[in-house]
């Protein structure tokens, strides 16, 4: 069974020093700032710490469970977070860039601002996210089901909503361009502010009546 480490201020010789060896379960420890880049630290947990500006950049954490932790502007740029489970966590304006996220579970969680430019990975679940004016751009949710995600404002350009199912979703005002959207159902969406030239990238896609009159209505159509 692993060993809780709870309560705990840690810099990077602590988490060196335990790295490679059985994954660890941190609890409530404090990480802020802390270098942990390029560690090995698959399977590990990280419940309830903070972990404000930590560079994780390179990290191996496939598998690493997150639960209750704030890690806002942490450096996780071309970290291996395959397979890894978030929840409940505070990742606004986190930098995610060139990111491996192929399978990771993303639940109930804040990401304002964070920037997946150049993400990757396939089966990856984005489930109630706060994902305004974060950077997305050429992200794949091709056949994906998308649940309660607030986009708004994001940069969406040559995302891949292909066959995709927005519930509860916002695309409100959000930066559309080269986007895909053949075949998604947007009828759970919430498409307002956005612009007449945004009409072409949901070619294919379906939409409710309700909304068709309320796009027209924003494009300054009369509607009889």
């Amino acid at each position: 069974m692993t060993e809780i480490l709870s309560g705990q201020t840690l810099v990077r010789a602590d988490i060196a020093a335990l790295a490679g060896k059985a994954p660890q379960h941190l609890e409530s420890c404090d990480l802020d700032e802390a270098d942990l880049s390029k560690l090995d630290l698959s399977g590990w947990t990280f419940e309830r710490c903070s972990m404000r500006h930590a560079d994780l950049s390179g990290g191996r954490l496939a598998r690493t469970v997150w639960r209750s932790t704030k890690a806002p502007f942490a450096n996780l740029t071309g970290a291996d977070l395959e397979e890894a489970q978030i929840r409940g966590c505070d990742l606004n304006n986190a930098s995610l860039r060139r990111a491996n996220i192929g399978s990771a579970k993303v639940v109930s969680t804040r990401m304002t601002g964070a920037d997946l430019h150049m993400a990757k990975g396939m089966g990856f679940t984005f489930e109630e996210v706060l994902l305004v004016g974060a950077r997305l751009p050429g992200l794949s949710f091709r056949k994906e089901k998308l649940v309660r995600l607030d986009m708004a404002q994001a940069d969406l350009a040559k995302c891949d909503f292909r066959g995709a199912v927005l519930e509860g979703c916002s695309l409100r005002e959000a930066n559309l361009d080269g986007a895909q959207f053949a075949g998604a159902d947007l009828r759970g969406a919430d498409l307002g502010g956005l612009q007449l030239e945004d009409a072409r990238v949901f070619r294919g896609a379906v939409i409710s009546r309700e909304q068709a009159e309320q796009l027209l209505s924003g494009w300054g159509l009369l509607i009889r």
